[in-house]
């Protein structure tokens, strides 16, 4: 019975884990200058909780350079932004 109750446990904290890999939270923000050589943005945007981050204007990277398109100065935006090899990076917008 013990072991059911592991495995149960084991498999309940793993699909927690990949489901919470794919469930970012989505943050309102303003586009005010695209780079696309640089393959940068500057926004304006509201709290990052999820990097515990209070609401600024600042650069970050854009991971996908088709993320780009979506991106026109004064476009309001909803994204998501996360630590990529260090660096704030925009990895998704809608």
């Amino acid at each position: 019975m013990k072991t059911i109750v592991k495995s149960t446990l084991a498999f309940a904290l793993a699909l927690g884990t990949a489901y919470g890999a794919f469930a970012a939270d989505f943050t309102k923000g303003t586009v005010k200058k695209v780079d696309a050589k640089a393959k940068k943005v500057t926004l304006m945007h509201e709290d990052l909780k999820e990097l515990e981050m209070p609401g600024m204007t600042m650069v970050f990277r854009v991971k996908d350079e088709a993320l780009l398109s979506k991106l026109k100065e004064g476009a309001q935006i909803e994204f998501v932004a996360e630590r990529v090899d260090g660096k704030l990076t925009v990895t998704a917008v809608k």
